[in-house]
């Protein structure tokens, strides 16, 4: 059974950390909870076209929020980040 690619790679993350990483050919990217750092791999490589040397992942934890003169509290959703690397040369276009 083969994966979509696109329900593995849900999102580019573009911040200013991300961008200042792109210098490095580091490429940042939200990713499916249930994503396996092979699967991550396997994406980029059928999205782009290009084969990465290398993918590590964070669990972003959710934040306390509050909302309404602070009164209502809640939480915002946690979810899965990947630093991609790839070989020097080798390009994403991410914006």
């Amino acid at each position: 059974m083969e994966r979509n690619p696109y329900k593995i790679i849900l999102e580019p993350v573009i911040t200013e950390k991300a961008t200042e990483l792109e210098k490095q050919n580091i490429y940042t990217f939200k990713v499916a909870k249930d994503a396996t750092k092979k699967d991550i791999l396997w994406a980029v490589k059928e999205i782009y076209g290009f084969q990465p040397v290398k993918c590590n992942i964070v669990n972003v934890k959710p934040k306390k929020k509050r909302r309404i003169w602070q009164r209502i509290e809640g939480r915002t959703t946690g979810w899965k980040k990947a630093y991609v690397k790839l070989k020097p040369g080798d390009k994403i276009k991410v914006r």
